[in-house]
């Protein structure tokens, strides 16, 4: 017989159970940053930066992996990994303030980690495709009457938002040109402006000639699933605007990026992608941002779960983030409604992490979930 009971608190409310066991109220927000954990690999430090940076998580009670040579000084740099306590974490923070070799910048890029905010709920976001071959309504909504009504049934349905794409970029799809984009997207924006419909609207494009007419007439949002790599001019025409982007990860051109995938290590090729994408999206001007890590988007099922599973490594780019896995080939076969299932378990998930946005065809049952989590 066990004398004592022990259990592992997993997905708690922190200030719920340090109020439940009686402790100090007064000390309580404090406190509980001494039950978040952090994780944190940070690259390409001098083995200066890496010895103070070791030291200084010691005295702090956390801890600092290094390479081994780090001591010595034989090697240019370390990549290091950092684990203690949002607390301890930012202890360490404050001591680099004063420490030299550019830490104080690590200082703040720490703190910034620790202090960002999850969503406070999940926005969802409708997607209208007004295309010929988009993989599952594909030439449903090329008509503009049946696109427009499309719009206001997604909108009604709970949309937080409206995706709207002229060009499917499906596995092995080909490009479609700016003319034949604007063609079908204009007399969308007209009913939209027409009928003083104020809900985010994104266009789902990597034309720069398509931003550059889009955003003549207003704050939509450009959605580049290339992430600025397709169009040399789409980030110089986004920042012209100073207008937001969605800027995601795709490993190649649709046509080919899902002929054989490969990386060494899925998350952390494409959160070093991203991290260089908000670097140049900065140097244009841009700085309205909002990430995606791209499912379905030169990736294996594999990859695909990967990143689902650890999504919230994103969260430390410090920008916030979409996921659209809506009826994506990686749940399998089935037909739109048996996909919309598999779409709505995964994104249960998504919300239950804190993440900002998701990507849905079905607008209608998410809305209805989310409901039920609010009642």
């Amino acid at each position: 017989m066990k004398e004592f009971v022990l259990r592992e608190l997993k997905n708690i409310n922190k200030e719920e159970e340090l109020t439940r066991i009686g402790f100090d109220s007064s000390y309580i927000s404090q406190a509980s940053s001494k039950l978040d954990y952090k994780l944190i690999k940070i690259y390409g430090l001098n083995p200066a930066q890496a010895n103070i940076l070791k030291q200084t998580a010691i005295s702090s009670g956390a801890d600092c992996m290094t390479h081994r040579e780090v001591i010595t000084g034989k090697i240019d740099n370390s990549n290091i990994i950092l684990t203690g306590s949002i607390s301890e974490i930012k202890k360490i923070a404050q001591k680099l303030v004063f420490q030299p070799f550019s830490l104080k910048e690590l200082a703040k890029e720490l703190l910034d980690l620790c202090d960002y905010a999850a969503a406070k709920e999940t926005k969802i976001i409708g997607i209208l495709n007004i295309t010929e071959n988009s993989f599952s309504d594909g030439g449903m909504f090329l008509d503009t009457e049946k696109a427009k009504q499309h719009l206001i049934e997604l909108i009604n349905d709970g949309a937080d938002g409206i995706d709207i794409g002229a060009e499917s970029t499906k596995p092995f799809s080909n490009p479609v040109n700016a003319s034949t984009q604007l063609e079908r997207i204009l007399p969308i924006l007209n009913f939209i402006e027409k009928e003083n419909i104020t809900i985010p609207i994104s266009i789902d494009t990597r034309s720069h000639i398509v931003a550059d007419e889009v955003l003549k007439r207003g704050e939509y949002i450009i959605n580049d699933v290339s992430g600025l790599e397709y169009d040399a001019k789409m980030a110089e025409t986004i920042g012209q605007y100073k207008a937001k982007i969605i800027i995601q990860h795709s490993l190649g051109t649709p046509d080919k990026m899902q002929v054989a995938p490969k990386y060494k290590d899925v998350i952390e090729e494409i959160y070093l992608s991203l991290s260089n994408k908000i670097k140049y999206a900065h140097s244009m001007g841009i700085e309205g941002i909002i990430i995606d890590p791209g499912i379905g988007f030169g990736k294996t099922k594999e990859n695909n779960l990967e990143i689902i599973k650890r999504i919230e490594e994103f969260k430390a780019l410090g920008y916030p983030i979409m996921v659209g896995v809506s009826r994506k080939s990686f749940l399998g076969e089935g037909d739109n409604r048996t996909k919309d299932i598999y779409t709505l378990a995964i994104n249960s998930g998504l919300i239950d992490k804190g993440i900002d946005y998701i990507r849905v065809h079905n607008v209608k049952i998410h809305r209805e979930y989310m409901n039920i989590l609010k009642n």
